[in-house]
């Protein structure tokens, strides 16, 4: 390390140090989490703000699930189609995000710097408790920017090693922090998506199960959300999906995610109805 960067780094007295918050760090160092985002004064300015949209998280018998689509949109013009709203935190644990676009990207990428660098500092990662933790005070920082209508609102969901099982989080633009002991969803779509996994939900769910889940909440929130993207077949775009168990965190390929959307268009007939059963007494 070169002379000028060493003395380019802050220093801290004996009862200065930050420790292994890095938000920490930037606070001592002058330097708030929020420090970069914009004034956007009134409300009126946000028109060509980017949005994301709709995230749904659900646990099933091995971890959890976390899927989001791919559309981020500006009042009525659809900005990006290709945005990505699950990342990964840690090894075991990943986060969702819906709001405004830009803010909640930058919250991410610190949240895992955050991480990586407690990782450092203690020699171990911090624990999904201390993660969903250092996550709700990071969008508590952000409540002036949400105010201002850069809101963010993310779902963190993860394996816990430390209890063996999946679990997962809500917040509140303030962040106030809420466990579900099922599922979540967040995002204008978060209605829809969220009422087609609570119908479909049922305890110690199959992972696969679970997935399939997960990709007909964002297919029924796409069909009656302008602001969700559904699969598209043609561009070949479809929603991220990930899987996260005791052997840490898995993106499925979208290959894997067209299959199991073809799959589930095929049990549709063309009126665009569930298939019911031909022969309802029939228990054979």
């Amino acid at each position: 390390m070169s002379l000028a960067l060493l003395r380019s780094l802050p220093l801290f007295g004996a009862g200065e140090d930050p420790g292994p918050s890095f938000t920490g760090l930037l606070a001592a160092a002058g330097q708030p989490p929020d420090a970069g985002l914009p004034d956007v004064g009134s409300p009126r300015d946000l028109s060509a703000v980017t949005h994301g949209t709709t995230v749904v998280a659900l646990r099933h018998r091995d971890g959890v699930v976390i899927a989001g689509d791919r559309r981020a949109t500006a009042g009525n013009f659809i900005s990006h189609r290709t945005i990505e709203k699950v990342y990964p935190a840690g090894r075991h644990a990943g986060v969702a995000i819906a709001g405004a676009a830009g803010p909640s990207m930058e919250m991410v990428r610190l949240f895992q710097l955050q991480l990586e660098h407690y990782e450092k500092v203690e020699g171990q990662p911090l624990s999904l408790e201390g993660q969903a933790n250092q996550l709700s005070q990071m969008v508590r920082a952000n409540l002036t920017s949400a105010l201002r209508g850069l809101v963010v609102v993310p779902l963190f969901a993860g394996w816990d090693q430390r209890r063996g099982c999946g679990r997962l989080f809500q917040y509140d633009v303030t962040g106030g922090r809420y466990e579900e002991q099922d599922y979540a969803a967040g995002g204008s779509g978060s209605l829809h998506a969220g009422t087609v996994v609570k119908l479909g939900f049922r305890p110690a769910l199959e992972p696969a199960a679970a997935v399939d889940l997960a990709i007909a909440a964002l297919f029924e929130a796409a069909d009656e959300d302008s602001a969700t993207g559904g699969p598209d077949l043609v561009r070949g775009i479809f929603p991220v999906v990930v899987n996260i168990d005791a052997d840490g965190y898995r993106r499925f390929e979208d290959s894997q995610v067209e299959e199991r959307f073809r799959t589930l268009l095929a049990s549709f007939d063309r009126t665009g109805e569930a298939p019911t059963d031909p022969n309802p007494d029939d228990t054979a």
